[in-house]
């Protein structure tokens, strides 16, 4: 096994790959922390999307894509020599979370946003990767493209966006990749370290709007009307049900409901009662499970009090992010040689969900957690939250582990890789 970031016999031998990254880590900081302090929000990425594209006209890219499925970016860099192509995807977008109390020097000026997921870090591996390439270009067997996704957090008042647009405005073509691959921060996994699945390593996403009908009538007088409140309390505990009682219990899942709205002053019978949740599986028949289920559950408890339901699910949704065994067993080897076999972690299933699962669906794909915990430095908020911050010795850790991964697969003759 060669002790070097790169496996191929070429005069990358000859270059001391881990020294031009750890050289680079100065500048990741910068480049993840002036993200951080500008953040935006799903589908208003615009100065993220100029940062990122004028970076990569500066590393002397072959192509550059710019506003794709929004803001997005897509940058080609072809090797001089030749080889498959490979992708690698890194989301854009920020969180409605206020970060105006924060004591960090890097704070976000963007009132009432945040990059609280790690999208900053994300965009910064994928930069030093697209530099640490840049440099090697010539020695470089085979063509990468980089994918800069917008809207992965999602929005509201789009029929497509994010990973869906994108590959219905053509991210995967012109060239095709044969492999997909990225990083997700984990606040779980410790900084240093990578964290893998083989199969589920997200659950799929599911939102649905549910209203209860009923009919209106005087407090006083409720047996003139019916109670749309009453039915939906019945009805959130009930289907609470479907995961107890309903569904396999070998199979994870969950349905919550976050919001409740109805009703139009304390002494009227509520006719209409509004409702929001979300769905989690790591099953697809789970999935369809639920979606019959729930009709069911919604008929049989608001038919009891002589009311009525509607029930939507909304899309876009995304599947479930499955890790393909033969795609992950190939890339372990080159991670490890990278954080060592003890830095390399096996990871439970988490029910968050991401549209990488989207590219999954077109293409071959992982996707593996980039550590950013350090409880020493207290670093150890989750993510989607007002504390959540990453430790940046994680940075070019990503860069090498990401460069080993993808220069790997580009000089592979292993099938499990095509």
């Amino acid at each position: 096994m060669k002790t070097l970031l790169l496996l191929a016999t070429t005069s990358l031998y000859a270059q001391d790959i881990n020294k031009l990254v750890d050289e680079m880590t100065p500048k990741l900081i910068e480049m993840r922390r002036d993200f951080h302090i500008h953040p935006e929000l799903s589908n208003k990425e615009a100065r993220t999307g100029q940062v990122i594209a004028a970076r990569l006209k500066e590393l002397g890219f072959d192509e550059i894509k710019t506003n794709v499925a929004g803001h997005g970016v897509i940058g080609i860099i072809k090797g001089g020599k030749p080889g498959p192509v490979v992708a690698w995807r890194t989301d854009m977008d920020a969180l409605p979370i206020d970060e105006s109390e924060s004591k960090l020097p890097y704070k976000s000026v963007n009132k009432g946003v945040k990059h609280a997921c790690g999208h900053d870090a994300h965009m910064t591996v994928a930069l030093g990767v697209a530099e640490l390439f840049s440099k090697i270009k010539k020695d470089l067997p085979g063509t990468v493209k980089f994918i800069f996704q917008p809207a992965e957090e999602g929005v509201s008042d789009a029929e497509y966006f994010g990973a869906a647009l994108m590959i219905r405005e053509g991210a995967l073509q012109n060239p095709r990749p044969q492999a997909i691959f990225a990083f997700h921060v984990s606040p779980m996994v410790d900084a240093g370290k990578i964290g893998f699945a083989r199969g589920p390593l997200l659950a799929s996403a599911d939102s649905v709007d549910i209203t209860i009908k009923g009919k209106k009538a005087h407090g006083a007088t409720p047996h003139d009307g019916t109670d749309a409140l009453v039915s939906a309390a019945q009805c959130v505990n009930m289907l609470q049900t479907i995961h107890s009682r309903r569904i396999s219990t070998m199979q994870p899942s969950v349905l919550t409901i976050g919001t409740i709205n109805g009703g139009d002053r304390g002494n009227i019978i509520a006719d209409t009662v509004k409702m929001e949740g979300t769905l989690r599986t790591f099953n697809e028949q789970t999935r369809e499970e639920y979606r019959t289920y729930v009709k069911q559950t919604l008929a049989g408890c608001t038919a009891i009090n002589g009311g009525d339901y509607k029930v939507d699910w909304v899309q876009p949704s995304y599947p479930v992010t499955v890790n393909p065994a033969e795609v992950v067993n190939a890339a372990l080897p080159s991670i490890e040689r990278i954080v060592g076999k003890a830095g390399v972690i096996e990871t439970a299933p988490q029910m968050g969900g991401e549209d990488f699962s989207l590219f999954q669906k077109e293409i071959p794909g992982a996707m593996f957690w980039l550590g950013i915990r350090n409880e020493a430095k207290g670093i150890t908020g989750g993510l989607h939250t007002t504390d959540f911050d990453i430790d940046e010795a994680a940075l070019p850790v990503g860069v090498k582990t990401a460069a080993a991964i993808l220069m790997d697969y580009l000089t592979s003759s292993k099938p499990a890789l095509r």
